[in-house]
């Protein structure tokens, strides 16, 4: 197994500039969209940030059960050294100045602190399938004991809710030996947040409640309320000699649930789950970067336990529900996300069960036609305001079958595909369907965003796209095609041959129609409402990165070379080109400012997949060359969320990170593209 893996090293006290300790962020999940993240110096600069956020069923859904915890060390000289951060109001934090070492380990984050000849090691694991986090804490070196001391705070939000949001300052502890359950007497809805100290000296001081603010600096940058309180009961102390831990247990399950695993046996499990995944992952995934991306990828495949109906269906069929969260720390499921996500989460990685799974769950939420864009948080229902997203279903669907070669999911699919084809045939919601004029797929409705480009804000929809997408239209070329070739292998050649005459209509039309020969590359949309719009765009890549590209290979060079000179990054691709009107270099601001900039020149990591399936169409054999695309990734790899990679970055160098610290999409297309590169290499 790669050292890599074992041992990831991104920080180390006398290499860097301290203040980077509150930019760089870590995350563990727990395979149900429950999650601990926080920044490398442990100050909380999100409303997302805590020690312990439960995905709880709906309606409730995910909740900053345990927000922070307090850490200090008393020496046996009495000096009290501080080891986790705090930020008490703006620009005036402590940083926890004897840390020397961050690094992960099988992807688990590790801090090691030190002061005098005393070390102490913090671990964070949450078990998988529990809302539960286990921070451990072992010392080593010295020859006299100290004493630890844990001040767990919480305030019981929702993990979407501003931090201003009024802390519970009369909630009710109950405590008997060293467990400790802490109630909310506001939100009575919620389960205790069970607590205690486990080791050889370890006791639970109450102190009669008090509340603390704190300043929230990500928080205050992107315009919302930066300023909240945390509550605490009291401290947690354990007297530790040398060689000796202990482990702070957090969580919203039965004490049954969390006496099944001591810390050790937790630790244990979780390494080797990790290692299983390695192990069963594609053999050109299991070193290097993309064993890391493996580890990544595993944060995204949830159970969706708060939609406790999906569970309950799947079962009675002797299914799993399985899910793909999009991005962390704010997303839910989305469908669009989840059908470009799965070949690299789930294929790439040998979870051919759990594609399956995904796919035969989402087969259950078609409507009209169409698969949901989201589920909001805490909702049982999806919304199903997307244009694009079912038409990725059939491209996830290909590209399992061609992996697993199970026609049987394939079959029990095909009825809802063909719906679906005969829905947007006819036209659905949204205004969604083909022009029977010319057979180009069209799609938009006032005050909706329908692509995946759909920033709205205030009611503003940034980029609307109403009239014929490009890459709607590739889509919709390459699911013709998939459906004409599924259906002659099941025999049906009257059902294969309309598919086909459908297929080589929005062929020729879409070639008549989307080539701009004053850009030499096509149109973004056209028959819009402003006539055609020639931005130039990465969504022209997907007429030639699809298995089926509807764009004639004649112009394929001319398309990919305008990509490469105008949108193409070390970090993805802008999506919109330089020079234009629209064209925003920064992501960043309030929340108005962000969505103006989303997708009018903002770099998307994602896309450098799809770059990479042209890039190698036009030059079929270099492997090599489609394989350094990705090479920008790497020092990513090492900041914002570290091991994971960020949602979207900065228009212009240096290429910041920007949005979600760590979003699917970003990690399965550049894991896949690495393992498909790996492949055609050799």
């Amino acid at each position: 197994m790669a050292e890599a893996i074992l041992n990831t090293m991104p920080w180390q006290g006398n290499n860097d500039n301290p203040e980077s300790l509150l930019t760089r962020e870590w995350l563990v999940t727990n395979g149900l969209g429950g999650y601990a993240s926080g920044s490398i110096a442990g100050v909380a600069t999100r409303r997302y940030h805590g020690l312990l956020i439960a995905a709880l069923p709906t309606p409730i859904g995910r909740t900053v059960m345990l927000a922070h915890i307090g850490e200090w060390l008393r020496l046996a000289d009495q000096r009290v050294i501080r080891l986790s951060g705090e930020e008490g109001s703006e620009g005036r934090y402590e940083l926890p100045e004897v840390l020397t070492e961050f690094r992960l380990e099988m992807g688990l984050p590790v801090w090691r602190y030190r002061v005098g000849d005393v070390e102490v090691e913090k671990r964070i694991v949450l078990p998988y399938g529990q809302n539960t986090v286990h921070v451990n804490y072992r010392v080593s070196g010295g020859s006299e004991p100290v004493r630890l001391i844990l001040r767990p705070r919480m305030n019981f939000r929702g993990h979407e809710a501003p931090v201003s949001q009024e802390c519970d300052v009369h909630c009710r502890v109950e405590v008997q030996g060293r467990r400790c359950e802490v109630h909310s007497t506001r939100d009575t809805h919620l389960p205790p947040l069970r607590m205690m100290l486990q080791g050889r000296e370890a006791d639970l001081v109450l102190e009669g409640g008090a509340c603390q603010e704190f300043f929230y600096r990500v928080e205050a940058a992107r315009g919302y309320p930066a300023r909240g309180s945390e509550w605490t009961p009291g401290r947690f102390r354990a007297q530790l000699h040398p060689g000796e831990e202990c482990t702070l247990i957090a969580s919203t399950e039965s004490w049954d649930k969390v006496d099944a695993l001591t810390p050790q046996q937790a630790l244990q499990a979780e390494h080797a789950r990790r290692e299983r995944l390695l192990e069963q992952a594609d053999p050109q995934a299991r070193s290097g970067r993309a064993a890391e991306l493996v580890l990544a990828a595993d944060q995204f495949i949830i159970s969706p336990f708060s939609r406790q109906a999906d569970a309950a269906r799947a079962l009675a069929e002797g299914d799993q529900a399985r899910t793909v969260i999009a991005g962390y720390h704010w997303f839910t499921d989305w469908g669009r996300d989840t059908m470009i996500s799965l070949e690299g989460l789930t294929l790439a990685t040998g979870r051919h069960a759990e594609a399956g799974y995904i796919l035969r769950t989402f087969l259950h939420y078609v409507r009209d036609g169409l698969i949901p864009n989201m589920f909001p948080e805490g909702q049982n229902d999806g919304l199903y305001h997307t244009a694009d997203a079912t038409l990725w279903f059939f491209h996830a669907m290909d590209r399992y079958v061609t992996v697993t070669g199970d026609r049987l999911t394939l079959r029990q699919a095909m009825p809802t595909f063909l719906s679906i084809i005969d829905h947007h045939l006819r036209g659905t919601r949204f205004n969604i369907g083909v022009d029977a004029r010319d057979g180009l797929m069209k799609q938009g409705a006032e005050g909706y965003q329908l692509t995946w480009m759909d920033a709205k804000v205030d009611g503003w929809v940034v980029t609307p796209r109403r009239g014929k997408a490009v890459e709607l239209n590739a889509l919709f070329y390459n699911a013709l095609r998939l459906m004409e070739r599924w259906l002659r292998e099941e025999h049906d050649e009257a059902r294969a041959s309309e598919m086909a005459q459908h297929a080589q209509r929005t062929y020729e039309s879409f070639n008549r129609r989307f080539w701009n020969a004053q850009t030499s590359c096509l149109y973004d949309v056209v028959d819009g409402e402003n006539g055609d719009d020639a931005a130039i765009r990465p969504n022209m890549l997907f007429s030639i990165s699809l298995p089926h590209p509807v764009l004639e290979p004649q112009r394929w060079n001319s398309v990919l070379d305008v990509a490469q000179r105008m949108l193409l990054t070390p970090v993805g691709l802008r999506s919109l080109a330089p020079g234009h009107p629209d064209y925003k270099p920064y992501y960043d601001g309030d929340l108005r400012a962000r969505d103006a900039a989303y997708h009018q020149g903002t770099v998307w990591g994602w896309l450098a997949g799809p770059y990479a399936d042209a890039w190698l169409k036009v030059h079929p054999d270099d492997y090599r060359g489609a394989e350094r695309l990705m090479d920008g990734f790497a020092a990513h790899l090492s900041e914002a969320c570290i091991g994971s990679i960020s949602e979207v970055f900065d228009a212009e160098p240096p290429f910041t990170p920007r949005g979600c610290v760590a979003q699917a999409w970003s990690v399965a297309e550049v894991l896949r593209v690495l393992v498909k590169c790996r492949h055609g290499g050799r």
